[in-house]
């Protein structure tokens, strides 16, 4: 107990930014940029938004995110969203629809959005999936899924981050270290869709990229990683 208040006190005493830190591997890992200023919201499969035209109030719709991103548009065709912010969406269909329609004027509102969240799994003491906050990082996931288990190895966390539908980009985290030094800048500062694993053993050898069908969230997550 004592230990957890006083990570508690490190981890919201201290500013935040990203890193990641390299391994050796046959490919090495990339070191993240420092934090940046809060990205706009990028459009999720669930997603719903309505498109409002001036001039053509015929084409006007309500339509959400299929699970593989895209959105069938009754002057555009099939579209693909997830991944853009709302402003990218809104450029991107007019862009297509100026193939038909002259100067189109299009109003795009988000109606519904699917809360962005993160996986938490492994050696922890309650593994799931948590609703992402403005400012969340690994250290806070982990503590939002009960703090470490007896077995974890803290000293190479694992996050997973998702570029494409098919391969997500690996990071490395030290958290031991960063507690140990009250380090918090080198804390990592989570985006929607992350995967956060806390493993049991060491990992000696790790991809920079690996392909996402191959990540088991709850049964031995880290064994495609492994090599």
């Amino acid at each position: 107990m004592r230990r957890w208040l006083v990570l508690l006190t490190v981890f919201c005493s201290q500013p935040l930014c990203l890193i990641a830190q390299t391994t050796a591997a046959s490919s090495p890992l990339q070191t993240s940029p420092k934090l940046q200023p809060r990205e706009r919201y990028r459009l999720h499969p669930g997603d719903v938004l309505v498109l409002n035209y001036r001039f053509t109030p015929d084409f006007n719709q309500s339509v959400a995110l299929q699970p593989d991103g895209y959105v069938n548009l009754s002057i555009v065709g099939s579209v693909r969203l997830a991944d853009l912010t709302l402003d990218e969406a809104h450029d991107l269909i007019v862009s297509k629809a100026s193939d038909k329609l002259n100067a189109p004027e299009l109003n795009l509102v988000l109606k519904e959005f699917v809360a962005p969240s993160v996986v938490v799994a492994g050696e922890v003491n309650k593994p799931g999936k948590f609703d992402l906050r403005e400012g969340t990082t690994a250290l806070q996931s982990i503590l939002l899924a009960g703090g470490y288990t007896d077995n974890a190895r803290a000293g190479q966390v694992v996050v997973i981050r998702k570029l494409n539908d098919t391969t997500g980009e690996v990071f490395l985290l030290d958290l031991n270290h960063i507690l140990k030094n009250k380090d918090m800048e080198r804390d990592m500062a989570l985006r929607a869709g992350d995967m956060v694993m806390v493993p049991k053993d060491r990992i000696s050898r790790i991809s920079r990229f690996i392909r996402l069908a191959n990540v088991g969230i709850y049964l031995n997550p880290l064994d495609p990683l492994l090599r």
